[in-house]
């Protein structure tokens, strides 16, 4: 069996940050030979909160790549992202092929596979703006956000509580979150998968962005896709055991090109 790589990367999405993952890392760290999950924050979220946050996702990438060495990171490692840090694995993987050996890409949607109002739903273009732009209200502005990116959270009102204490110790600044809106907005992804080894995972119930953007990327780089059929946009945060159960599946079967169809038909399945 296949035990994939021994270091993990995490990243997190628009204004989100490492402590955002809940508890997926700790479920991430029993797949064979993971000896060591880490995460990172984007310039502009989290503990880096005072960054201005990169105007491009190929930036974005780069400063991964040099947080990565700096770290001391073994390399190559898998890294799981999603939604923005997805598309900045992509490019990561692109630019920097020596750093990444694997990548789980959840719930994102690239340019130029599918198009802009599946990209994100157009029910929410003036609500997520005004969410970024305008945040005076932090309750009331993470409690939309909950209900937007998440389907299955067991109790919403300690999820909102962490969520507005975090908010509290590392805000985001309107510009750095419409900084990163906008690298998200202008990114197109290689019409060539850029990475050997990745698996597609999408929530078929994302209010945020339609799951078939994710089969649209799976059709064109011939990678295998899984859909949790309830999930929503923060999927592990929704079902983490789930995402790791997909990982772990994908970890142990044959290398993408050989019998990816088989690994998709059951790993749809919850």
């Amino acid at each position: 069996m296949n035990s994939g790589p021994r270091e993990w990367v995490l990243l997190r999405g628009l204004t989100r940050e490492s402590r955002h993952w809940g508890s997926f890392p700790s479920h991430l760290g029993t797949l064979p030979g993971a000896v060591r999950v880490g995460c990172l924050d984007l310039p502009g979220n989290g503990r880096l909160n005072g960054m201005a946050s990169p105007a491009s996702v190929e930036a974005m990438a780069d400063w991964c790549h040099a947080e990565l060495a700096q770290r001391g990171t073994a390399r190559p490692c898998g890294v799981v992202a999603m939604s923005l840090g997805a598309m900045v694995a992509v490019a990561w993987a692109q630019r920097h092929p020596g750093d990444l050996a694997a990548a789980v890409l959840i719930n994102t949607s690239l340019r130029p596979f599918s198009p802009f109002y599946r990209r994100l739903r157009p029910a929410n273009y003036a609500r997520l703006l005004r969410l970024l732009s305008c945040p005076a209200d932090a309750e009331r502005t993470e409690m939309e956000i909950l209900r937007l990116t998440t389907r299955r959270v067991a109790d919403p009102g300690a999820v909102l509580s962490q969520w507005l204490q975090w908010r509290a110790d590392n805000p985001v600044s309107r510009r750095n979150a419409l900084r990163q809106l906008l690298a998200a907005m202008r990114y197109r992804a290689p019409m060539r998968r850029p990475l050997d080894r990745i698996l597609l995972l999408a929530g078929g119930a994302d209010r945020l962005v339609d799951s078939r953007c994710s089969a649209d990327v799976a059709r064109a780089w011939k990678v295998p896709l899984c859909v949790h059929p309830e999930g929503g946009h923060d999927l592990p945060l929704d079902d983490a055991a789930w995402v790791a159960q997909r990982i772990r599946l994908w970890i142990g079967s044959a290398e993408p090109d050989h019998g990816a169809s088989s690994f998709n038909a059951h790993a749809t399945k919850t």
